[in-house]
């Protein structure tokens, strides 16, 4: 069985697209990717079924990650399968807790910088839509920090599972 992991910011079209992009390489790195399923979704459903912003696909492509997306909203029944939701910022964090079924689908739910240990006290991630391109390199920066305490995480999770 899959460890399963869903990263969830608003629309889904700039921040969890940019996290699940990364990963996905991470765990393709780790030679994780036949254990680890990746994925993301947004809070709202408004641009479902649009791809990411343009801005997201143009810094993961200069960084070298693949970009092909697809929005689509986050749904309280998915919690069942999944084993971590990583949320972009205290907001997400919330608005998914809120929707958890159970207390332990509440604690499946984790901020994305929580797993950077240099993030200080500051766990989200700014939203980029409205601003400049600076702002999704930014916000790459901070995921690409995350992600090995993420995996760290993950491959823990997996060798729990083995025991």
């Amino acid at each position: 069985m899959s460890y399963r992991v869903c990263f969830v910011c608003t629309g889904n079209i700039c921040r969890s697209p940019m996290a699940e992009s990364v990963f996905r390489a991470r765990i393709e790195e780790a030679g994780l990717d036949g254990l680890v399923e990746v994925d993301s979704a947004g809070t709202g459903g408004w641009h479902e079924g649009d791809g990411a912003d343009s801005r997201t696909v143009a810094v993961l492509e200069a960084a070298g990650y693949e970009s092909g997306h697809a929005a689509r909203q986050f749904h309280a029944s998915w919690f069942s399968r999944l084993d971590l939701v990583i949320a972009l910022d205290s907001g997400h964090l919330k608005a998914l807790r809120r929707l958890a079924p159970t207390p332990e689908d509440a604690a499946k739910v984790r901020l994305l910088r929580s797993y950077d240990p240099d993030a200080g006290d500051d766990l989200d991630v700014p939203d980029p839509y409205y601003g400049p391109t600076d702002g999704f390199e930014e916000c790459l920066e901070m995921v690409e920090a995350a992600s090995p305490g993420l995996l760290a995480a993950v491959q823990q999770g997996l060798e729990g599972r083995a025991a």
